[in-house]
């Protein structure tokens, strides 16, 4: 959403969870109304989308599939790697055919989220290998 679609609207909230945000937003170092919109709209995706909530990663927010370490992004390309199969991808990851399904009912309706974030893991991954060879080339 770009910035210029913000709309005013006014809640009450308690005392103690305004200072817990406040609190929390400088922690972050983020604004209050960055964290109100960040909690929302994932709220609003976990009662949507079962089994999926998201973390942090050092390239941003990331869907990921509850009770597990694994990506949204990486249940996916599982499944393509297994010819399509929710099934084979559910015994290669040691899941259940439940969980594999919740990761592609978000991503059907996350695609471009999804595929941004992993092209920002790939380019961090090129970023941190070229470093890495530079390293080795001094070792050497």
């Amino acid at each position: 959403m770009s910035r210029t679609d913000l709309q005013h609207r006014s809640f009450r909230l308690s005392k103690a969870l305004l200072e817990r945000l406040r609190r929390h937003a400088t922690t972050r170092q983020s604004s209050q109304t960055l964290l109100v919109e960040r909690y929302i709209a994932e709220g609003i995706a976990m009662d949507t989308y079962p089994l999926i909530l998201f973390r942090d990663s050092p390239v941003g927010r990331r869907a990921t599939l509850e009770g597990t370490r694994l990506d949204v992004a990486q249940v996916v390309e599982t499944i393509h790697n297994e010819g399509g199969s929710i099934e084979g991808a559910a015994a290669y990851l040691s899941l259940t055919p439940v969980q594999v399904r919740a990761c592609v009912r978000y991503f059907a309706d996350h695609r471009d989220e999804v595929v941004d974030y992993t092209k920002r893991v790939g380019a961090e991954n090129g970023r941190l290998r070229a470093a890495w060879e530079r390293e080795q080339a001094v070792l050497v």
